[in-house]
């Protein structure tokens, strides 16, 4: 039996005030072949996944906390108990806009990391409404700064 403990997991901190724990694919003790899933913990007062995308299709689900979602041009907040697809190829962005921690759930398949993360640390992601897409009407800015180490 292969349990992944959330509690023995470091995690990765990312530019955008954010800690990425693998519950399964990636660096964690459980290797699926078909989906990676993991916890994502957003700071406070706009602690971010940045606009992104990529080809795999993807699921959030809120477990606490309240933010805007950004997915294509459309932007709405989400809350606790909610879940939002996210087509393929489709650029998206969470933010958290309440005064205490996000905390959701990500699942995608097939399973393997995804571009933006390397992207996001070295601050090379596509900026919105540049290399990418602008962002929905009224939306959160993007982060772009790189992590302290590639400054």
């Amino acid at each position: 039996m292969n349990i992944s403990d959330l509690e023995k997991i470091d995690g990765n901190t990312y530019p955008a005030r954010r800690l990425t724990k693998n519950i399964a694919g990636g660096v964690s003790s459980i290797q699926a072949e078909n989906f990676c899933m993991g916890l994502v913990t957003l700071e406070p007062n706009g602690g971010q996944v940045p606009w992104h995308n990529h080809p795999e299709e993807e699921i959030y689900t809120i477990l606490e906390g309240v933010g805007e979602i950004c997915l294509g041009t459309e932007r709405s907040e989400i809350y606790s108990g909610q879940t939002v697809y996210i087509p393929s190829n489709e650029f998206h962005q969470l933010t958290n806009i309440g005064e205490t921690p996000l905390q959701f759930i990500y699942c995608y398949g097939p399973a393997g990391d995804v571009d933006h993360w390397k992207q996001e640390l070295k601050g090379t992601l596509p900026k919105a409404g540049e290399e990418a897409p602008p962002l929905p009407e009224g939306a959160q800015p993007q982060c772009t700064e790189p992590a302290e180490e590639y400054k």
